[in-house]
């Protein structure tokens, strides 16, 4: 199989995700669930990730751009993919902005008023809520009106100025100041967006004439404000980002400035290169870590500093750029020519230790596959090779679909993953098919309470699957995706629309992946795990069945007696010396692998009303 192997491509319901060198490829499946409102999906979805809900496709919805990014885990953590508003490559539309239609006339109080600020940007305002009503209607987990979600963010204003009030009990909707009545507006029908919309943007307009704390806000400030009240009412990991963050964010996720991908650094009087990108133009090239970098485009480097001369190598994409480089002990220096590219920055390291290859993955974004695929065709290739070690901790998350396409390179067949919610495009089960890399190598996975979202994907799928041991604590617990909306004013929304069931049908929100080693209990019930094992027996037999038998919707109580058997905690060097003994000790391997219980005979069901 070719290294660079398709894996970042994009995953289309029902259709396979081809690899780079044809034959053998491991194929990912988003097949769309079959479910409608009033309906439960049989195939058990749940969801996952404040971070990543996978799909490349690209496109406009008439809200703006949206992109079905699982922001990974971890609220924010991105990956590259942009268009529609999907978790795989369907396409849904977030809506236009909404016009200025009244539901009725404003009445605005007695209560005397200081000059208004200006009205430029009421428009924008307005289609930003209004879009943003329209996106989080059919999306959010639990089903809540236009009118829920603006009287919530309408409570920024009581935030900003106490003496602002609303009084909602009658046919209008009123805002007041301690006795005074500063407007009075019909309440418009509970979904009607575009009166929802306006009703918000007059209250906002009306209460920065008559509020100081609130007028000295910002257009942005006033909009962050709003959505973090609205957000307040929902999960942790839906959540607004300002146009200011969102387009850092977003250069992040496609690599910001194009250059070459190399790291450079200062060894002596020379700038050398220390390291390089697998996802950049110099990955293919003829260069070498250790190369000394004489000139960039017939620049001489000599008396330069390694910054200097990376801000050299930095320009417009698809640039020529051409490097005078000289590799130590040869007598000859060389020039190779590349063109600069945007590079998302490296997701995967990779190190032998003797007969293992340890593979760090600190997070997914939208190249972590391919860079996973490159590593394991180089490591597969090592003579003698007895194991690898997948190493998660830390791991905040990021796309969902790469965490499935990584498992497809490690995994024959499957379901790697099931989401569910209540909107149908956020329903997929995400099958792979003919694809492990490494041939049945054996795999062990390190985790800790800091891996979270598609990392838990990811090491559910091989656990699940018998493919790998995890070793470590109980992880986070994220198991909710994120979808991405981008709003007229160039801001993001965030807003989790499914959860995530792992192959055996267990819910990962909340319940994390339970190892089968646990490594947090303390050295003494660590020695004695280890014992145990050449004897066929894994003392934490009961706490893997107990996990793997638990099914949405799952109470606290029992979560919280499940994870207490291997307490979430940060990872230590024992975790790695522990993989490295099964990896060592096939017998000891097989009987951790043996804790993973069978497959139940069908798939419980999870209901899409939430």
């Amino acid at each position: 199989m070719d290294a660079k192997a398709a894996a970042g491509a994009s995953a289309t319901p029902g259709a396979s995700l081809p690899d780079a060198a044809g034959g053998g490829a491991p194929a990912v499946h988003s097949s769309t669930a079959a479910t409608t409102p009033g309906a439960n999906s049989a195939a058990n979805g749940a969801g996952e990730n404040g971070a990543a809900a996978g799909s490349a496709t690209s496109g406009n919805a008439a809200a703006g751009n949206t992109s079905a990014n699982a922001t990974a885990g971890n609220g924010a953590a991105g990956g590259s993919s942009s268009g529609n508003a999907t978790s795989a490559d369907g396409s849904s539309t977030a809506g236009a902005p909404p016009g200025s239609a009244a539901t009725g006339p404003a009445t605005v109080a007695e209560a005397s008023a200081p000059d208004q600020p200006p009205a430029s940007d009421l428009p924008l305002i307005r289609s930003v809520i209004g879009t943003a009503l329209q996106f989080l209607g059919p999306r959010t987990l639990e089903p809540h009106s236009s009118r829920d979600f603006t009287l919530w963010g309408l409570g920024c204003l009581t935030a900003l100025d106490p003496s602002l009030a609303f009084d909602t009990r009658g046919a209008d909707i009123q805002l007041l100041s301690g006795q005074s009545h500063l407007l009075s507006r019909p309440a418009p029908a509970q979904d009607n967006i575009d009166g929802w919309a306006q009703l918000a943007t007059d209250f906002l307009d009306t209460a920065r004439a008559h509020s100081d704390a609130v007028r000295t806000a910002s257009r942005d400030d006033l909009l962050q404000a709003f959505f973090d009240e609205l957000f307040n009412h929902l999960d942790p990991y839906s959540r607004y980002i300002g146009p200011s963050s969102a387009a850092t964010d977003r250069e992040a996720r496609i690599g910001g400035e194009a250059d070459a991908g190399v790291t450079l650094a200062q060894s002596g009087k020379h700038v050398v290169i220390a390291a390089i990108n697998a996802n950049g133009p110099a990955w293919p090239a003829a260069i070498e870590t250790g190369d000394r970098i004489l000139a960039v485009n017939n620049r001489s480097t000599a008396g330069q500093s390694a910054a200097t001369v990376s801000q050299w190598l930095c320009g417009p994409e698809d640039s020529r750029l051409v490097l005078r480089l000289l590799t130590p002990g040869q007598a000859r220096a060389r020039t190779v020519v590349l063109r600069r590219a945007k590079v998302p920055p490296e997701t995967v390291f990779a190190f032998a230790s003797g007969s293992i290859i340890v593979l760090r993955i600190t997070a997914f974004s939208s190249d972590t596959a391919e860079e996973l695929s490159q590593y394991l065709d180089q490591a597969t290739q090592a003579p003698h090779l007895k194991g690898l070690i997948i190493d998660l901790r830390g791991n905040r998350g990021g796309v969902l679909q790469q965490a499935v396409t990584a498992a497809a390179l490690l995994l024959d067949h499957g379901v790697a993953a099931v989401t569910s919610g209540r909107d149908p495009q956020a329903n997929h089960i995400w099958a792979v098919q003919g694809g492990d890399m490494t041939g049945g190598l054996p795999i062990t996975i390190l985790v800790d309470g800091r891996t979270a979202s598609a990392a838990e994907i990811l090491a559910a799928a091989l656990a699940d699957h018998r493919r790998a041991v995890v070793i470590g604590s109980a992880t986070l617990g994220k198991g909710l995706v994120q979808t991405v909306a981008q709003l007229p004013d160039e801001g993001e929304l965030f807003v989790t629309w499914s959860r995530v069931i792992a192959p055996l049908h267990w819910p990962l929100q909340g319940l994390g992946v339970m190892p089968q080693i646990c490594t947090s209990l303390g050295e003494a019930d660590l020695a004695r795990t280890l014992a145990d094992l050449p004897t066929g027996r894994l003392d934490s037999q009961a706490a893997v069945a107990a996990s793997r038998a638990a099914r949405y919707p799952l109470p606290v109580s029992r979560i919280l007696a499940i994870r207490k058997a291997c307490p979430a905690a940060l990872g230590s060097d024992r975790d790695l010396n522990v993989a490295r003994a099964l990896l060592e000790n096939p017998a000891w391997y097989k009987t951790a692998i043996a804790a993973i219980p069978d497959e139940a005979a069908s798939a419980p069901i999870l209901s899409t009303n939430n």
